[in-house]
């Protein structure tokens, strides 16, 4: 039946399985966790709660999916890190009993990493993925980074963040005008509606590849502010506007630093992924900053932007055929690790 992978998937509040044979896609099922738009953001004990009631039924579901059987897997990838520890201890430690009880290794994945391998998710045999080396843009709720990647199995990171990243930077900012947790989507929704020169935001000036969006988080909670002193409904009056000048700064912003990466490293195609590579304007503004410079722009689905076991099911693909198995000893990481 070739080599099969369960991927699992359970970094912060999203618990997925999902099942690739031989680099197919044969199923990625995803559980989200409601309980956390109440409180504004993922709180990391209710999220690791969930995931312990959710995570048989998904594995199960992922399989059923797939017309698996457990005893036909070849080995079971886990994301080992980075995200929140608890979360990550209810993956790991499911992972590890169901290779132990099935006598399969198991296979330690970085979240990040899965990220950047989306793009090799086939959903069909014909279907194209990008040629090494290639220059990704990583944007998501905790992370903006600029990485080479040489191969599956090697990745430099050019830049990253050192403070806020993008997506920090649209949830925040939406908390402030108080939109729903995820704000990023309503950031987007309403960007659409509104006039993106309406309001001008801090820039960072960080010298090399690496990003910083505290300053314009902060440029943002000050506009709101004086505004609200002379006019209290200056939010909904003015909200469109708001989401789209946000929007736009954010975009310029990435752009800037992957200009400025492509300068200094020239490549022939460029990647994104992570949660932020879901919004259309982001999306928008590397395909044409690709487009005037002949460089090929890999956009992955939006199912494959946001938390997913297919990512984490691929990079493990990858390194199963390498041999690079993990130690049932090996505990998971919350902070990245280069």
């Amino acid at each position: 039946m070739g080599t099969t992978i369960l991927g699992i998937e359970s970094s912060c509040d999203d618990t997925s399985a999902a099942v690739i044979t031989d680099g197919i896609l044969r199923s990625n099922v995803i559980a989200s966790q409601k309980v956390h738009e109440a409180f504004g953001g993922v709180v990391p004990e209710l999220a690791s709660r969930a995931h312990q009631q959710n995570i048989l039924p998904v594995v199960s579901e992922a399989l059923r999916q797939a017309g698996v059987k457990a005893k036909d897997l070849d080995a079971i990838a886990f994301t080992r890190g980075p995200g929140l520890l608890g979360s990550l201890l209810v993956g790991t430690s499911f992972a590890k009993g169901m290779a132990v009880g099935l006598g399969i290794p198991v296979v330690d994945v970085n979240h990040l990493h899965g990220h950047v391998l989306s793009h090799f998710i086939k959903e069909s045999e014909d279907q194209e993925v990008p040629d090494f080396p290639f220059m990704a843009l990583l944007v998501s709720g905790g992370n903006s980074q600029i990485i080479m990647v040489k191969s599956p199995y090697e990745m430099e990171m050019l830049g990253t963040t050192i403070d806020d990243a993008a997506g920090e930077a649209f949830d925040k900012c939406a908390k402030v005008m108080g939109l729903p947790y995820p704000g990023g989507p309503h950031i987007d929704r309403l960007a659409a509606q509104g006039n993106p020169e309406a309001f001008k935001f801090a820039k960072p000036h960080i010298p090399g590849l690496d990003y910083s969006f505290s300053g314009l988080k902060t440029s943002f909670l000050y506009t709101v502010r004086d505004n609200l002193k002379e006019d209290p409904d200056f939010i909904s009056k003015r909200m469109p506007d708001l989401a789209a000048s946000l929007q736009k700064t954010i975009i310029e912003i990435l752009i800037d630093k992957l200009a400025k990466a492509v300068k200094e490293y020239p490549v022939k195609e460029i990647a994104i992924g992570g949660g932020v590579s879901a919004n259309s304007g982001v999306r928008n503004a590397v395909e044409e900053f690709c487009r005037r410079r002949n460089i090929k722009a890999w956009i992955p689905k939006r199912a494959f932007t946001t938390d997913n076991a297919a990512m984490v099911a691929i990079a493990g693909y990858f390194k199963y055929l390498n041999k690079d198995f993990c130690s049932l000893d090996l505990p998971p990481y919350s902070k990245v690790q280069v």
